[in-house]
């Protein structure tokens, strides 16, 4: 079926298909004994990290059950002032990325991903949370700290016009924004991976969004943006990694 302009999609629409039958004939970078790719990007020499502190039951809104957080689920563009504490951001960090334990051949975190592949990358555009300046860090899940990313003046100002000037992103108190590595699920699966990359996608944000619930939070899952725009603000290649998804995060009224 075609829309009305008598566009045809039928090529884009393969993506969300099952195509698992490909891989009877194909033999994989790990079969063929390539290297594995590391569960995370490489940190930069001489970096000062972030260490995270650890969250206690104490950030967790008490009033609030995994029913109340399900039920009350909604996408969020009005944000408070009211700044995120370093205890809150550590929180959100680890219930979308979150490792819980690290074998030579896997890394078993918070989210499900097809084959514990966890092909992305999550940067944090810091505009107002407790004790980090205004930046982008990028979080590393095994060490569960932050590593400095940029710095640069008119961040905000960026970011808002990467998103094809949605203003209210630039009102967060910061933005997570997932970037795939490809190769990290190709490795494994081959032309199999595409589309479940995507569906690995989805489960870290409705992760995010939960989380918000309980720290009486709000978030909204942005698909529209700039792609060139986006990976130029994380300064990004654009082919071995890009942006795939982000999210603004801030506190917001529950009443």
């Amino acid at each position: 079926m075609r829309n009305n302009d008598f566009t045809d999609f039928t090529k884009a629409r393969s993506l969300l298909k099952s195509n698992w039958e490909e891989l009877e004939n194909f033999k994989s970078d790990q079969q063929k004994g390539e290297p594995m790719p590391p569960f995370e990007k490489p940190i930069p020499e001489g970096v000062n990290l972030v260490e995270l502190p650890e969250f206690k039951d104490s950030v967790v809104a008490k009033s609030t059950n995994i029913f109340e957080a399900i039920a009350n689920r909604r996408s969020h563009r009005k944000y408070l002032k009211t700044p995120l504490t370093l205890q809150e951001l550590s929180f959100l960090l680890w219930a979308t990325q979150g490792v819980k334990n690290v074998t030579p051949k896997a890394t078993f975190r918070t989210v499900p991903s097809a084959g514990a592949r966890h092909p992305f990358e999550t940067y944090v555009y810091v505009r107002n949370v407790e004790g980090l300046n205004e930046a982008v860090y990028r979080y590393l899940p095994i060490e569960h700290s932050l590593v400095l990313h940029r710095s640069d003046r008119y961040l905000r100002e960026e970011i808002i016009r990467a998103t094809l000037d949605q203003a209210f992103v630039g009102e967060a108190a910061a933005v997570f924004i997932w970037t795939a590595i490809p190769y990290r699920t190709e490795w494994r699966y081959g032309p199999a991976s595409h589309k479940v990359i995507l569906l690995d996608a989805g489960h870290v944000c409705q992760n995010l969004y939960i989380a918000c619930e309980a720290i009486k939070a709000g978030t909204c899952a942005i698909a529209a943006y700039s792609q060139e725009l986006m990976d130029k603000f994380l300064k990004l290649d654009g082919i071995d990694e890009f942006v795939v998804y982000l999210a603004p995060v801030g506190k917001v009224n529950h009443e």
